[in-house]
């Protein structure tokens, strides 16, 4: 795989709640993906989301230092940084209010200096930033965020932890996801579950992903972790279980694990959503065989097929306008047609699901009949909602376009 220039590097970029992760992959090398160590020669892959301002000086610390420097030298310490550019409010620092996703912005900017490593921000050529969940304001968040960066790169693109695992899962041995496989995420006094399953008897294979989220008030509790396991796996086909977080750990779970272990591959990390990540930009730059055969249809994807019954010299043919398995924040697309006959407009909707097969039929008024040269644009609202919007562009000489706009919505 090669992006423009050779040697660039794709950079998964895990930001959670507290923490924050980056791996990368330089294309063209022989090299795995690499998670970027935060301390210098150490296995400590986490990076605290915090910064800290050194009092009266525009002098900024990140991470760990950060947190270090506010209690050593008094500094000015702002964590929670994610939460804080989502609800968009300005942060008092040192007496002047500053832009939360400025502060983002920084935190990023900072953190990817880690790439010194391997190479130079210089060298990214694709950016994925992975995060729990993703909505509109999120995106807005990601999305100005990354623009204060001033990559030299368009590739810049967002999924959540549940694609990332779709993504990382992709890139394993079909042994350990030929049944179902299960990733346990340690959290403040709770654990969240993703289950993944893929329905082999459609062309193209789906994927599946079940959320769950269970109490866990007691920490490190082996008998309350048997617990769990017991509902995740009981007469269940589980090929592996994925254990992520650091609280994680055979000193407490021995009978757990026990448990886990039978018959399955347990593994236990924390870098598995950055490197999820990774593996989400490198199909989109080059889809592989598997990735090809497959389709996720996660919270965030469109589960539908979208298109047009149209006339290609004189003979019927299937348009698309949207493909189901896209992220539903992503859909859009615009193309122009003839309307031969009559003022309906039928657009064909294909679900994934289950939901069988329907024609949305869209009558604009004021449209004259007759032969008419139409702009379809469509995009999504929600993971349920198609937006469509039909603009009057005449017939050349023999009618004058009136640039007349029709908007409609469609309930998937």
């Amino acid at each position: 795989m090669r992006l423009p220039g050779s040697e660039k590097v794709i950079v998964g970029y895990d930001l959670g709640n507290k923490y924050a992760q980056i791996s990368c992959y330089v294309t063209g090398s022989e090299e795995e993906i690499r998670t970027l160590s935060s301390v210098a020669g150490s296995s400590v892959y986490t990076i605290p989301l915090a910064l800290s301002k050194r009092q009266g000086v525009n002098q900024w610390f990140y991470g760990s230092e950060a947190i270090r420097y506010a209690g050593e030298e008094e500094g000015i310490l702002v964590e929670n940084l994610l939460k804080l550019a989502r609800d968009g409010e300005p942060v008092q620092i040192d007496g002047a209010p500053i832009d939360p996703v400025a502060l983002l912005t920084l935190f990023l900017k900072r953190s990817l200096g880690l790439l010194s490593q391997v190479t130079n921000t210089e060298r990214i050529g694709a950016l994925m930033i992975t995060c729990e969940e993703l909505d509109h304001r999120m995106l807005e968040v990601l999305t100005a965020a990354t623009e204060g960066l001033h990559l030299k790169t368009d590739q810049i693109c967002f999924q959540s932890h549940v694609e990332s695992f779709y993504y990382y899962n992709l890139y394993q041995p079909e042994e350990l996801w030929r049944h179902k496989t299960i990733l346990c995420e340690y959290g403040d006094a709770s654990i969240r579950t993703y289950c993944m399953e893929c329905n082999r008897h459609t062309t193209p294979v789906v994927a599946y992903m079940e959320e769950r989220e269970f109490p866990f008030p007691v920490p490190e509790s082996d008998e309350k972790m048997q617990e769990i396991a017991k509902k995740l796996c009981e007469n269940q086909m589980i090929s592996s279980v994925y254990l992520i977080g650091e609280a994680f750990s055979r000193d407490w779970m021995k009978e757990s694990l026990r448990y886990l272990c039978r018959g399955r591959r347990v593994f236990q990390g924390n870098n598995l959503f950055s490197k999820g990540a990774c593996y989400g930009m490198m199909e989109r730059l080059t889809p592989g065989e598997t990735g090809k055969n497959h389709v996720f249809l996660g919270k965030d994807k469109l589960k539908s097929n979208i298109g047009m019954k149209v006339l290609r010299q004189g003979e019927e043919s299937y348009q698309a306008l949207l493909d189901a398995g896209i992220n539903w924040y992503e859909a859009k697309n615009t193309m122009e047609f003839y309307l031969l006959e009559g003022r309906a407009v039928e657009i064909l909707i294909t679900s994934l699901t289950g939901k069988g097969n329907r024609i949305a039929r869209i009558v604009p008024e004021e449209l004259q009949e007759g032969i008419i040269r139409l702009r379809i644009s469509v995009e999504m609202r929600d993971d349920t909602h198609l937006k469509v919007e039909l603009e009057d562009l005449g017939f050349g000489t023999f009618r004058a376009a009136t640039h007349h706009i029709w908007k409609e919505e469609i309930e998937l």
